[in-house]
């Protein structure tokens, strides 16, 4: 395919991501992946095959188109700061992160996207001391944006349409837990045995099936309570998701209860396993439960 001149940037101002606040870095986040939409929607509907990466999976040009688009965002309107993007790192780029660090993943759902099911996201988020400050979550082809900083909303987001105002978005906030049972989140593409046995030893009313960050998005719209990953994810992959849902009222913790972390620069940014929850009370509850 042919390259694509990509419009340039337009950044009405610039922010500090080292030092400004949670809430103003999501909406920065937000409005760079809704400039992204349109580059991942123009390849979604021409159709473009995927190649696979050294690691096998999947990469299209509309991984790469975004990825472009968003560095450049990010370079025209933050103050400079390490920035580990998908695809770069695929490249061998992985800079030296500091204190604070953006994690960009251009398309999350790649399989998603070439099966036309619309369940796919673009995402950006901030670390800073190694845990998820802010983030933005965008699923273009549903027309749907999440964000998250202090507080968390989500809205209807049209491919090519500006970031709505504040009066425009629903805040969200994780439930209570059901007493009938619980509604527990599995990946579309990404089954594996242990998430099978983990939700196996709970009290699981409804099991959903979704893909990429959307169902970070789904806890923290308080329509289910959990959701347990033991393969392997990348820390581009739960970060904006992780950012929706930490506001939203709900947490991401690691199988042994633990904090969740990144800055993991010795594994190459892979994540362990994780159980992202909605309900802050349940992690105790089932605690005997949280080794797999």
């Amino acid at each position: 395919m042919n390259a694509v001149l990509e419009p340039g940037p337009d950044i009405s101002k610039s922010i500090d991501l080292s030092v400004a606040s949670a809430d103003a870095i999501a909406e920065f986040f937000a409005e760079i992946v809704l400039a992204a939409g349109p580059a991942v929607m123009a390849e979604y509907h021409e159709g473009c095959e995927a190649r696979a990466k050294g690691d096998l999976s999947p990469v299209t040009a509309a991984d790469e188109r975004a990825e472009a688009l968003i560095l450049d965002w990010l370079r025209a309107g933050a103050a400079p700061i390490a920035v580990v993007a998908e695809e770069s790192a695929a490249r061998g780029e992985r800079p030296n992160v500091g204190a604070a660090f953006v994690l960009v993943d251009p398309l999350d759902g790649t399989r998603e996207f070439l099966s036309r099911n619309g369940e796919f996201t673009i995402n950006i988020a901030l670390i800073r001391g190694r845990s998820v400050v802010a983030g933005a979550v965008y699923a273009p082809a549903l027309g749907r944006l999440w964000l998250g900083g202090e507080r968390a909303f989500s809205c209807v987001a049209p491919v090519g349409a500006a970031l709505p105002p504040l009066s425009a978005r629903r805040r969200l906030k994780t439930r209570a837990a059901p007493p009938a049972g619980l509604v527990a989140l599995a990946s579309r593409s990404h089954g594996d045995p242990t998430t099978e046995a983990f939700l196996d030893k709970l009290p699981i009313a409804e099991r959903r099936s979704a893909g990429s960050s959307l169902k970070f998005c789904v806890l923290a719209e308080g329509e289910a309570d959990l959701y347990p990953r033991f393969g392997p994810t990348m820390e581009w992959d739960t970060a904006a998701g992780e950012a929706v849902l930490r506001a939203a009222g709900g947490t991401v913790l690691s199988p042994d209860g633990g904090a969740f972390l990144y800055g993991k620069i010795e594994s190459g940014f892979r994540n362990g396993g994780f159980i992202a929850w909605g309900d802050l009370s349940l992690p105790k509850r089932f605690a005997m439960l949280n080794e797999p």
